[in-house]
């Protein structure tokens, strides 16, 4: 597969400097114009501000972009609605009809892994739906087998937590906990699941992914960042909104790829928009931790001990 890689990214990747991947969801179907274009130039400013250089991924008229140049990012933000949402599996279509697709993590991490990149920072990843055990985000597969770190505030909130959890376990994920020890759950800091293992340091985070794909070839790593304290949603308050709009999709019949958006718009809407913000919050401390940790495993730094 032929990709577009921006200038200033294979710039950065035939150096060794660091590269962090960004999607492009967020952008095309996540926020309305304006706000989305003002999330997206901020999340990577964020990953320059780290010492590394951004990387957003899409699909557009039918060409994999691995950095999007200005004018490409205004059109994606501007016209959201004329891309579809594409995750790993849709890629061969859009590649072979020549349209235009935002990338989910799963086709981000991908796409992101092909160019050579090895660290991505999202939102939140996605899992098990609640209820339907058999309704499964493909990014814990596209993750289980893809040599890239995400970083992300756990699994979004909206989905069951613990069979998401241990479907990872089941598909080979390494989960590690960004200097904590329970799995984050989006919007709040903590979900009451316990994590195996933990990072406090960054080298030590960059020093397992080496090991994890140099040493054992083995596939991606997720970097479980709880969402920074000021941003978090109340506990009982999320909940509650959360089981209100599962039962608000189900009189809606919005099933597969409308789900996540259906409910996600209506916790905005019921918050006030508070739940906005906390998911810009958390997005941008991911890029924070996805820029320190390509830093890291581009300079090579052996671990404290």
């Amino acid at each position: 597969m032929q990709l577009a890689v921006a200038p200033h990214v294979a710039d950065a990747l035939s150096r060794g400097a660091p590269v962090v991947a960004l999607e492009s969801t967020i952008i095309a179907h996540g926020l309305p114009y304006p706000a989305n274009l003002e999330v997206a130039q901020a999340l990577e400013l964020a990953v320059a501000d780290g010492g590394a250089t951004p990387a957003t991924i899409a699909i557009v008229d039918g060409v994999a972009h691995v950095g999007l140049l200005p004018d490409t990012l205004e059109r994606l933000a501007a016209d959201g609605a004329s891309f579809a949402k594409a995750g790993a599996t849709d890629l061969a279509v859009h590649l072979a009809r020549g349209t235009s697709a935002a990338t989910t993590v799963s086709a981000t991490a991908v796409l992101a892994a092909g160019a050579g990149i090895r660290v991505f920072a999202t939102g939140g990843i996605g899992g098990v739906h609640r209820g339907d055990g058999s309704d499964v985000s493909h990014d814990l597969y596209a993750l289980a087998k893809t040599p890239i770190a995400v970083i992300s505030a756990g699994a979004k909130a909206i989905l069951d937590l613990p069979r998401t959890l241990e479907l990872l376990e089941s598909l080979g994920v390494l989960v590690v906990g960004w200097k904590t020890d329970e799995l984050p759950a989006f919007y709040t800091r903590g979900s009451g699941l316990t994590l195996e293992h933990q990072a406090t340091h960054v080298d030590e985070l960059a020093a397992i992914c080496r090991v994890r794909w140099d040493d054992l070839a083995q596939g991606g790593v997720l970097v479980a960042n709880p969402i920074p304290a000021a941003a978090a949603l109340d506990v009982a308050a999320i909940d509650l909104v959360i089981a209100e709009a599962l039962v608000a999709a189900e009189a809606a019949g919005a099933t597969g790829k409308r789900l996540t958006p259906f409910l996600l718009a209506r916790i905005a809407a019921a918050t006030g928009g508070a739940a906005v913000a906390a998911n810009r919050a958390l997005a941008l401390a991911n890029a924070e931790v996805g820029a320190a940790l390509a830093v890291a495993l581009a300079t090579g730094a052996a671990p404290p001990r």
